[in-house]
């Protein structure tokens, strides 16, 4: 990983070896709406796992005439998932009226099969509508409607994928949440947010001043971040539909790497102005901090867990960067990482069960994952240069920044690292992503 040693001197004091994280520029807001991006992603999924079920995406009726291609979209959100293998259904004749021969389909060894029809309307928006089937059973297992604009196709196709993998699995799909991540092309900066598959990616953010730390908000509306636009590193929040954005934490010496508590009502942050880099929460409209610790290590890289009660963070207390934990209360903090000399970007799965981090072996920087109820830890990549893990809100997926072929790009991955969906990125260096929460329908 290349570290500008000569850039941002308050946060190179954060971290023995800094994690790049902390060395980005970042770009000072703008108040301008979003504007789409010119720059698309291309997703490739790798790898085979375990358990998959078998779909048939039958071409939805009028798919060809659409601007989006509703039933491509949703096999790729299922096929990204690792819980979905795609049976071919090319050439069927079906849409949501249709009842499907299930004797047929069961012979190509499909489970289930999804239907559907795209219709443009006279006054230019879209009937979109579907039809999931339990082939094995011959039940039909509900559907949707939706009247859209064209600007919502892809929303529309992300909904109907959530639909499937919610009936088929039992758990909630985030095919309809978004991911934010910076970029850097030539001397700008940008904060993007795109969905989940990394299309439609919008800019919320653009400067030549440097931004780093992104991160959601519990509601999925809001974005904290740190900004250098005063020489200096400084929090505020952008809320993404308007572009308004406030200030957070502007003490003296450094603030950095804000993290949202799960009622979204406290952020945690790492801040310089009592002599060191010390760990404090402050209240999601600002005032007053309260320090966590009183530590004569750095402390940085706070993450909340699922419930609320802990704090993960990044500490060199023992000599070199390791993951600890503290009550939010405040307290003992508690080593969790033994495993590695060199540990940092921690993040909690939603429902508490794993810890994914960036662990330095033998000068290369990987993702690993822990099970936190038995400790065992794996390292799921093959790249060297892996930064940044978030989960989806579900705890099924992560996304992390890393290096394929000398580029920078966005990946996602199933915990056991058996399916990979590469969204290679066109707009520059890739860096920090950050999976938002769940979508209010």
């Amino acid at each position: 990983m290349t570290i500008e040693q000569n850039s941002l001197p308050s946060l190179l004091a954060a971290m023995p070896h800094p994690h790049r994280r902390h060395l980005l520029a970042a770009a000072a807001a703008t108040s301008a709406m979003p504007v789409l991006a010119q720059a698309q992603f291309r997703v490739e999924v790798v790898g085979v796992g375990l358990n998959q079920l078998p779909i048939a995406i039958a071409p939805f009726r009028g798919d060809a005439q659409s601007p989006q291609k509703i039933a491509a979209i949703v096999q790729a959100d299922l096929e990204r998932s690792g819980q979905f293998r795609s049976v071919d259904a090319s050439g069927a004749v079906l849409d949501e009226s249709s009842r499907p021969d299930v004797a047929l389909w069961r012979q190509k060894s499909a489970d289930s099969l999804a239907t559907g029809s795209v219709t443009r309307m006279a006054d230019g928006r879209y009937d979109v509508r579907f039809r999931l089937w339990d082939v094995v059973r011959g039940q039909d297992l509900g559907g949707q409607s939706f009247v859209v604009t064209q600007g919502d196709l892809r929303l529309v196709a992300h909904r109907i994928a959530d639909f499937i993998y919610e009936k088929l699995t039992g758990e909630r799909g985030v095919f309809s949440t978004r991911i934010a991540y910076v970029t850097k092309t030539g001397p700008r900066y940008s904060l993007w947010v795109a969905d989940a598959d990394g299309e439609n990616a919008q800019s919320a953010l653009s400067s030549p001043e440097p931004i780093i730390s992104p991160a959601w908000s519990p509601s999925g509306g809001q974005i904290a971040y740190v900004s250098f636009e005063s020489r200096k590193p400084v929090v505020y929040v952008h809320d993404v539909a308007t572009g308004r954005r406030r200030l957070i934490a502007n003490f003296r010496g450094s603030n950095s790497a804000p993290a949202w508590a799960p009622d979204g009502r406290t952020l945690a942050v790492t801040l310089s102005r009592d002599g060191g880099s010390q760990l404090y929460t402050i209240d999601a409209n600002g005032g007053e901090p309260r320090r966590l610790m009183q530590s004569a290590g750095i402390d940085t890289e706070p993450v909340f867990s699922g419930d609320g009660r802990s704090i993960y963070f990044v500490s060199d207390r023992g000599g070199a960067p390791q993951i600890y934990r503290v009550p939010v209360g405040g307290g003992n903090a508690e080593r969790v990482t033994f495993s590695g000399t060199y540990n940092i970007s921690p993040s909690i799965s939603p429902d508490g069960n794993w810890l994914a981090y960036i662990s330095r072996v033998g000068g290369a920087f990987k993702l690993h994952v822990m099970n936190l109820a038995t400790g065992a830890v794996n390292a799921i990549t093959d790249t060297t240069a892996d930064e940044n893990p978030s989960f989806a809100p579900n705890s099924r997926l992560l996304v992390y920044a890393t290096q394929q072929q000398g580029r920078e790009a966005l990946m996602t991955t199933t915990l056991d690292g058996k399916i990979k969906a590469r969204l290679a990125g066109q707009a520059g260096d890739i860096r920090e992503p950050d999976w938002g929460a769940f979508q209010k329908q």
